[in-house]
């Protein structure tokens, strides 16, 4: 049986073109699902085997729905990375006067990316939000009229509309990363990363630096940290952090034991292949002398039968 894969559709969203690009799960059937919440609830009751989920952006930073399902509401992992360009355009019928158009209409997150350009290029439009940037196309595609959309160039053709101005965000180079959740822990790659949320167990100075020590006495890499609101008091946090390394790693694992042990409440996320494999020499250096550390601490233990100088009983 083929599996299935639900991603945060309509089709022509830049999910979609994420999950198409990954080659095995191209040959998927794929699921199109109206909102990040349902991707994560057809995981969890087995509708779907796993989703496709954006998890952050390189100039919007986390996407709050993503990570808040992951940390408080479902007990899922990741279980894959993907990093994809940032495709947006304006699109709209053909002809339309873009000094004409009253309504952009997009997903939120695509509008925060392209902010200036659209006051550039039509700065008497009002932005209205739509569930997808390939939603936004759909009823723009059906309403006519002197509304564009914030869209994918997929997303255009397949509505027939016409793109009116290329490469819409702000910052060129601009990335989204993409997540695939599921259950379980896929095999070390020897190019992964993992994800923890850790919850202060003391709102002390220097509990950030106790944190963060854990990993540095270990010559453990960060790749993320930010901290984000616990749903409780205004100004009470956790840290949301990305590591170099899977569980199955002994210097990992061992962090991993001590973050547990001195801050109690720590969610797992998941440890999965890197989309970049970049420090792989670093993590095998640190693995060895890791190793090499647990087999001088063996011979001393071969110290403790006390030695011929121990007095008699």
């Amino acid at each position: 049986m083929s599996r299935r894969i639900g991603y945060m559709g309509p089709a022509g969203t830049n999910t979609h073109d994420a999950l198409v690009a990954a080659a095995d799960l191209a040959a998927t059937d794929h699921v199109a699902l109206a909102s990040i919440r349902e991707v994560a609830e057809a995981v969890e009751a087995g509708d779907v085997d796993a989703g496709v989920v954006p998890l952050e952006n390189s100039l919007e930073g986390s996407v709050a729905d993503t990570i808040d399902l992951l940390v408080f509401d479902k007990d899922l992992q990741i279980r894959r990375e993907i990093v994809r360009p940032v495709d947006l355009h304006l699109v709209g019928r053909s002809g339309v006067v873009l000094d004409d158009v009253t309504e952009v209409v997009t997903y939120p997150v695509a509008a925060g990316q392209c902010r200036a350009n659209l006051r550039k290029l039509v700065p008497n439009a009002q932005v209205v939000a739509a569930n997808s940037t390939a939603e936004a196309a759909a009823l723009v595609a059906r309403s006519g009229g002197d509304r564009v959309a914030v869209s994918t160039r997929l997303a255009a053709e397949m509505s027939g509309l016409a793109v009116l101005h290329e490469d819409l965000p702000d910052h060129p180079g601009a990335e989204t990363r993409f997540v695939l959740i599921g259950r379980g822990v896929p095999p070390a790659t020897g190019y992964d990363k993992t994800s923890i949320a850790v919850f202060q167990y003391q709102d002390r100075p220097g509990s950030l630096l106790a944190i963060l020590q854990e990993f540095a006495v270990r010559g453990l890499n960060l790749t993320r940290l930010e901290s984000r609101p616990t749903r409780g008091p205004l100004g009470d946090y956790y840290f949301l952090i990305d590591i170099e390394g899977h569980l199955a790693d002994a210097l990992l694992a061992d962090a991993l034991r001590g973050i547990k042990y001195r801050h109690r409440s720590v969610k797992f996320l998941g440890s999965y292949p890197r989309a970049r494999r970049e420090g792989i020499f670093q993590e095998m250096e640190e693995e060895a002398a890791w190793a090499a550390a647990g087999e001088w601490v063996d011979d001393l233990g071969r110290l403790l039968d006390g030695g011929p100088d121990e007095p008699a009983k």
